[in-house]
């Protein structure tokens, strides 16, 4: 387990190399380990329609072997090094990302930049891998409260790459071939959408001289991406699958990442369903029973976002839920929070951010996504400052901006519940 990390002694450095990649380091005093990420600005959104689930499939195949080493031997060196090593992909982004000793962190770069500049996408091992992914897509499929936040994304962004899930579609994933992933990895791997990150016992320099030196092979040239907003459906979806309980979840265009009343919705998501004492919690299950389990939660991207509402129940109770959590959602509209509630939420917003900082891999996640999304660092303290600010006309005002159209609505669940649950819907709004 990593030390516990003093986030007032960090020291910050950035440097961005002549290729356009971009390097950012924490040093953290009282730590011996370092976590290292290679970020690449590709994700799902970035996929042509017949290649969707690529940008996550190349993610798999980035350990599966490369000019130097086997996919055996990646596994064997990183075990050997008592690294970490992992990859996950995202609708803008893929990261590769180790937790290591300090003093193997040279080795483990050498071996993240081996993956991502010469992995060979050996036919033998895309068919295999392809199989792994399948079966990663029934284990999906399988779990309806997964499910339905993805098929919720899917309804609201309808008409745009934004609402296809991350792991992709069977027959997509089925059809893609080796040149798909030449050219995907050709076009999508180059410096200027490179970040690497630190954080940690780390020497900046260090890390600049090995990425400069092991990712040269990448292009230095990157078009520029498109700069469209998706556009917006609030309609229902309803997925047939055989469960006991009706999974639902409904909600509405949120916030981007640059909006300057992003910390605002973190106190709104909190209140409303961010934990025990929020209202939805309290009003759906605590005092009604209807549910074993409702909370909110919020995406943001960088020009989208949603804000939503998840809640298990029986088929029959479909409609109570939607009234209950509709009215709850109302109230937030339409009064102010107290400043008593307020105060709770923005005490346990503070306090969940400073113990998830306390981990070298947390503070490399948290000092990337300010640099992926503003290209600064973001310190926890102007973090806990905007928090502070929040105040309950604030919440109030966003929620009337947010909340106040019919909200899109996605629903995983029997077949014979299909027509209540659609009723339900529109009884309520």
């Amino acid at each position: 387990m990593d030390a516990p990390v003093h986030v007032r002694d960090a020291e910050y450095r950035k440097t961005v190399l002549p290729s356009g990649i971009r390097v950012v380091t924490e040093a953290l005093p009282g730590v011996r380990t370092v976590a290292l990420g290679v970020w690449v600005e590709t994700g799902s959104r970035f996929e042509p329609p017949g290649w969707s689930g690529i940008a996550h499939f190349t993610e798999h195949m980035m350990f599966k072997g490369t000019r130097r080493r086997t996919a055996q031997r990646i596994a064997e060196e990183a075990d050997a090094l008592g690294a970490q090593l992992n990859a996950f992909t995202d609708r803008e982004h893929t990261c590769y990302y180790v937790r290591v000793l300090s003093e193997h962190l040279p080795k483990v770069t050498d071996l993240l930049a081996d993956m991502l500049t010469g992995s060979l996408f050996e036919e033998e091992a895309l068919e295999r891998e392809r199989q792994v992914i399948l079966e990663e897509i029934k284990m999906y499929e399988d779990s309806p409260d997964d499910l339905v936040q993805d098929l919720f994304l899917e309804t609201v962004w309808a008409h745009d790459p934004l609402g296809r899930p991350v792991i992709g579609f069977r027959h997509t994933v089925e059809s893609l071939r080796r040149p798909d992933f030449v050219e995907f990895v050709s076009r999508e791997y180059r410096s200027p959408r490179l970040l690497v990150a630190a954080a940690g016992d780390v020497d900046h320099d260090q890390v600049v001289e090995q990425a400069a030196e092991l990712l040269g092979p990448l292009s230095a040239e990157a078009p520029p991406r498109g700069a469209s907003t998706p556009s917006v459906s609030l309609d229902s979806t309803y997925r047939t699958k055989d469960t006991e309980q009706v999974h639902l979840c409904f909600g509405y265009p949120g916030l981007p990442q640059g909006d300057p009343d992003r910390y605002v919705l973190s106190v709104l998501d909190h209140v409303a369903g961010g934990g025990m004492s929020s209202r939805l919690f309290q009003e759906v299950r605590e005092k009604r029973g209807l549910v074993y389990s409702i909370g909110t939660f919020t995406v943001l991207y960088r020009d989208a976002g949603a804000f939503a509402v998840y809640a298990g129940t029986s088929p029959e109770r479909a409609r109570e839920v939607l009234e209950v959590s509709l009215r709850e959602l109302d109230r937030l509209r339409q009064e102010p929070v107290p400043e008593e509630e307020l105060s709770r939420a923005r005490e346990s917003l503070k306090a969940s951010l400073m113990l998830s900082l306390e981990s070298t891999a947390s503070r490399m996640f948290f000092l990337s996504r300010a640099e992926l999304y503003f290209g600064r660092r973001i310190s926890p303290d102007e973090v806990l400052q905007e928090l502070e600010a929040v105040t309950s006309d604030r919440v109030q005002a966003l929620a009337q901006r947010l909340l106040r159209d019919r909200p899109a609505l996605a629903a995983v669940g029997p077949a014979d519940a299909e027509a209540t649950t659609r009723a339900a819907l529109e009884a309520v709004v």
